[in-house]
């Protein structure tokens, strides 16, 4: 419906109100409007002042004093991207009569909106987003992250009825509303986290991204422990996150397999000679489609798995170990000292070759080839392993009894490191494979360093430095401290959801929506756990032919040491820099480097030995 001149007049005057679409269209006139006077630029391409509040459309109720929107100076983990001057998300929250959203470099505005529909026109002409993480991946879709008194102002429940879908019911006026303005919603449907879209229309997308805090988005269950935080300093820590890592889009395990997808798209776009036109292609590298595993390497929900003896599933599993204390160790020292490996099976995913778009090869009696990617039948029993160490073929750290599956790295270690002769009875192997996860192990790495730093911890820092560094850790910002948890559970999420079990309960061996994803690949993770299990089975071995010192317990990625003093200090030992000694574990914050997760009395280890309990669950310090 096209707007008449008195229809503007009287809404100009004061005396109408504009509605539906015809407000959508008034509301983009006055923004484009306000763009003609924006300040001018700067050489970095952002505004020299934050931006002035966008003319609200008038309100059919009694005017009413309006409190400014304030700006601050921007954070300095985040940036204003050039094609998305306003960052990468907003938090909306209701100031007075109106809403107001809270950008990531602390400048807010006025939106003019009082529906839901107008939020999301406004979103996509307001300048959100961000930037493409790879040559191949598009833009990122604008976040809004509603209050809940954004909610209540828009129309929408305080709780979500439909507790098991957690979804509005498609006949709510909210859905209505946003089908009747052409907007429409994936099969998720409005919940928490939703997305909402027009079509696709002269090749270009419409779609924004929602995050309904009031119905549990950005909650502790899913994994984000945040603190509480005003609009202001919520929206520059999410910002921080999407700067480094990427726009959240759910729990920060959804946001670590988006961040593989991101960063190695499936498709790309490519010239057509005989179309005559880019048409979408399978971008080398990527994951393109789904893939069934290997019958070893199914989940035990999955239809390959009915009828599988335990025997012949796959354990490549972290470590779950303890051992008693010898005599000597416990005439020696006193103390025992928790190691936790910075992002251990996140590090282990950097440059690790897996297998990619070919369907696992079955082979009988083939020979061992370290560089294909594979699931390996093969004994490994015949290989003598110190009983002071776990051993690193097996999950519960106890030596093999017989043959069972392997993931390439765990034999791969058997022969190279350990001298090791084996001979596979079978292997189900991937010919067409590469270093899928470098790209996100690099990200995640990077963010994670870039936070530290902010806090004051930095690398190559003597040992003795590094662990005061950490001691003062627990007192920084509380903000910065979430935006930590977050970056290390996205990586732990993003790995786990590589062999994601089914969310519901349903029929035993049974289909689940996870197994439709090019990237529900439990060979891929099951290649990870391997190789970060490995790699510290050989640190293992080089401390103790330096320091005669054998672990007494590992659980996952924390190694208990003895010690004489409380200190992990007296476990690794220092070069003539003061830093660690490579091959050896070495104090720092960089992946792979370890901290102290914790320090007891040995008699403490013995109590909880004792119970049947794994002593590195409890070891670190409350």
């Amino acid at each position: 419906m096209q707007c008449q001149a008195q229809d503007i007049e009287a809404w100009e005057s004061g005396a109408g109100d504009p509605q539906g679409i015809q407000r959508a269209g008034y509301a983009r006139l006055l923004a484009g409007l306000l763009a003609l006077d924006a300040p001018p630029q700067s050489e970095a391409g952002a505004p020299e002042e934050p931006p002035a509040p966008i003319p609200r459309l008038p309100r059919q109720t009694e005017p009413q004093p309006r409190p400014a929107p304030q700006a601050a100076a921007p954070h300095r983990g985040t940036r204003r991207r050039p094609g998305f001057p306003r960052g990468p998300l907003a938090v909306v929250d209701q100031t007075g009569p109106a809403l107001t959203a809270f950008f990531a470099d602390q400048s807010s505005t006025e939106i003019p909106a009082d529906h839901l529909v107008d939020l999301l026109q406004w979103a996509i002409d307001a300048g959100i987003g961000r930037d493409a993480l790879s040559s191949h991946d598009r833009a990122g879709d604008p976040l809004l992250v509603l209050t809940p008194a954004a909610s209540q102002f828009l129309g929408l429940p305080m709780d979500l009825e439909d507790r098991a879908r957690l979804r509005l019911p498609d006949s709510h006026p909210q859905i209505v509303n946003l089908r009747a303005a052409g907007f429409k919603l994936t099969r998720r449907g409005f919940g928490p986290w939703a997305r909402a879209y027009l079509p696709v229309t002269d090749g270009k997308r419409a779609s924004v991204q929602l995050a309904v805090t009031g119905w549990g988005a950005l909650s502790d269950r899913d994994g984000w422990n945040l603190p509480p935080l005003a609009p202001a300093p919520l929206a520059r820590l999410l910002g921080t996150y999407a700067d480094r890592v990427l726009t959240p889009r759910g729990s920060t395990a959804v946001c670590g397999q988006e961040l593989m997808t991101a960063l190695r798209p499936p498709t790309r776009g490519r010239w057509s000679h005989t179309d005559r036109r880019r048409v979408s292609s399978p971008n080398p590298g990527a994951l393109w489609e789904p893939l069934d595993p290997a019958p070893p390497e199914a989940h035990d929900a999955h239809p390959l798995a009915q009828g599988r003896l335990p025997q012949d599933a796959m354990d490549e599993e972290a470590w779950d170990w303890s051992r008693t204390p010898t005599d000597t160790e416990n005439a020696a020292f006193a103390h025992v000292v928790g190691l936790d490996i910075n992002l251990a099976f996140i590090a282990a995913a950097s440059s690790a070759s897996v297998g990619l778009n070919s369907p696992p090869r079955h082979i009988h009696n083939p020979t061992f080839d370290r560089k294909i990617p594979g699931t390996w039948l093969c004994d490994l029993s015949h290989i003598p392993t110190d009983p002071r160490l776990p051993s690193p073929f097996t999950s519960t750290g106890q030596p093999p009894t017989g043959p069972a599956w392997y993931a390439t790295p765990t034999l791969d270690y058997a022969v190279k490191d350990l001298g090791a002769t084996i001979k596979p009875l079978e292997a189900y192997l991937r010919d067409d494979h590469g270093p899928y996860l470098t790209p996100w192990y690099e990200r995640l790495r990077d963010a994670y360093l870039a936070t530290m730093a902010e806090a004051g911890i930095h690398q190559d820092i003597p040992q003795e430095r590094f662990l005061q560094a950490m001691n003062t850790l627990p007192e920084a910002d509380p903000a910065l401290l979430a935006l930590l948890s977050a970056i290390k559970a996205t990586g732990k999420g993003g790995l786990g959801k590589l062999r994601e079990g089914p969310r519901e309960t349903t029929t035993p061996y049974q289909r689940w929506a996870a197994l439709d994803s090019p990237t529900w690949r439990p060979d891929i993770r099951a290649a990870v756990i391997s190789r970060a299990r490995v790699n510290t089975h050989r640190k293992m071995i080089k401390t103790a032919e330096r320091t005669g010192r054998y672990p007494l317990a590992v659980l996952s990625d924390c190694v208990v040491y003895p010690a004489h003093t409380p200190s992990a200090l007296d476990v690794v030992p220092s070069g003539p820099d003061g830093r660690g000694i490579p091959g050896l574990f070495c104090l720092g914050v960089n992946p792979g480097f370890a901290k102290e997760e914790g320090t007891r009395a040995i008699s403490w280890f013995h109590q909880q030995h004792s119970q049947g309990l794994n002593p590195a669950r409890y070891i670190k310090n409350s």
